[in-house]
Formats: C-alpha cells, structure tokens, sequence
C-alpha cells in the first residue's frame, strides 16, 4: 500500500497540521479521528488494515487529518465564544486549506481525473465532523459515513451556552431551521449520506441525535441511509470495522 505522510503550515491556525494519504488511486475519503484524536489513529486501530481491500483496489484514496478537539468541543477551561472561534479556524483550515491539497494529490494520483466531490468520515467525534463538514459544505463533499456521532453539539456546553458559531456548527439546529427548498437540501438529496449508530454500550446520546437527524431529514425528503445495528452493537472499534466493511462497498 502506498501511504505518504504530509506537515504543512495552516494560516488559519498559526501552525503546522500533519496528515496521511492511503493508497495510489481512488475516489478521495477524508477521515477525522475520535475526539482529541490523531491523525494516524485510524492506522494505529487497525481501520486501514481492515479496509485495504477497497484502498489498495484503487476504489478509495484516503486522506487521514488531525484534530484540535481539544481546544474546541473538549475544552473545560476555554469560555464559548474562543471555543466556537477556534473551532471555526479548524473549519476553514480544512476546508481552505486541506481540501485543496486533497484535490491536488488526488487528481494527480488518478492521472487527471478528478472526482465530484471528497466523502467523509469518522467515528464518534469524528462522525459529528463528518456530517457537519459534509452538511455545511455539499458542493465540496459529495458523501458522507458517520459512526455514532453525536449531532447536537450543545452536548459539549453543558452550561446551555449557544451563540452563531455553535449554530453553525450543530447540524440538528442548522437542518431544522434549513427551509426545504434551500439548495443545499436538493444536494443532500442527490449525495451519498450514510449515518450508523449501534444501540449497546455507550452509544448514549449518540442514538438520540441519529433518530433526530433521520426525523430531520425525512421530513426535508433528504433520503439519507440511516442505520440503527442491533443492541449488541457498542461505541467501539471492532464494531465500526465492520460497518466500514459494509458501506464502503455501497459508497465507491
């Protein structure tokens, strides 16, 4: 399996961010780690290994990022607003900054050709990126799997702090208050959107926040696949390797 390893300096976030790059060929998958999270966690758990058959095929390119969860969604000594700010800064290094290095390395990778769109994924927290990243930016992202995430992120701000960036960045607030015939909901309808969570140990709230998003969504006529796995089915790694498994070969 090809895998480079990549630091480049972020403007954004005054610093330099590391990634990896899976495989030669492929549709581009851009995976966020579980909260507070690394970049090479993905390959630390085995998830590469337990994928290979669909990187090293050529069927996906993927692209592994780092997180700073831990000066956003985790912080307990940062107030709200410097927590949404520095937040939205990884926002715009990802999608300013990152993505444009994903589409280079990936176009060049598949000879020219560039795919429509880079799908997301994660799991846990890296889930709740998943889906917010690929809801607030369709036109960039063209699908997403996200296993048991948490999608109302007022979890993190147990004191009830909201304000705009928080919004922004909650999808079970931005999507109810999305009007149905915003552009976006007609993307979301013609992309690829899978959302999985199991309903065993430490899937709380995580089950919760899928049923609202899929209440969401069915009422925008988003027809996202929403998948509820048995109560066996715990917020863990061996779990979230098989569903890979499994969707990946519906997603490329």
């Amino acid at each position: 399996m090809k895998i480079e390893y990549f630091k480049t300096y972020s403007s954004y976030l005054d610093r330099e961010m590391e990634f990896k790059v899976y495989g030669h060929c492929g549709r581009p998958m851009l995976v966020f780690p579980c909260q507070n999270g690394r970049f090479f966690d993905y390959e630390d758990q085995k998830m590469i290994e337990t994928i290979a058959k669909f990187i090293d095929s050529g069927r996906i390119q993927v692209f592994c990022v780092d997180s700073i969860d831990k000066e956003s969604w985790s912080s307990t000594t940062l107030d709200g607003r410097t927590r949404m700010e520095n937040h939205e800064r990884y926002y715009n290094y990802i999608v300013e900054e990152l993505v444009p290095y994903i589409f280079h390395i990936n176009e060049k990778a598949n000879a020219g050709k560039r795919y429509e769109g880079i799908i997301t994924n994660g799991c846990s927290m890296g889930a709740s990126h998943a889906l917010n990243f690929f809801c607030r930016h369709p036109d960039i992202f063209s699908g997403t799997i996200a296993l048991s995430g948490c999608y109302d992120m007022r979890f993190f701000f147990p004191d009830g702090y909201m304000d705009d960036l928080l919004y922004m960045n909650n999808p079970v607030s931005y999507i109810e208050g999305m009007p149905y015939d915003h552009p976006y909901v007609q993307m979301y309808r013609e992309r690829k959107i899978i959302i999985c969570v199991g309903q065993g140990a430490w899937e709380h709230p995580m089950i919760e926040d899928t049923a609202r998003i899929k209440e969401l969504f069915d009422y925008k006529d988003i027809h996202a696949w929403i998948d509820f796995w048995g109560h066996d089915v715990a917020h863990d790694w061996p779990w979230w390797k098989k569903q890979m498994v499994y969707y990946l070969e519906y997603m490329c």
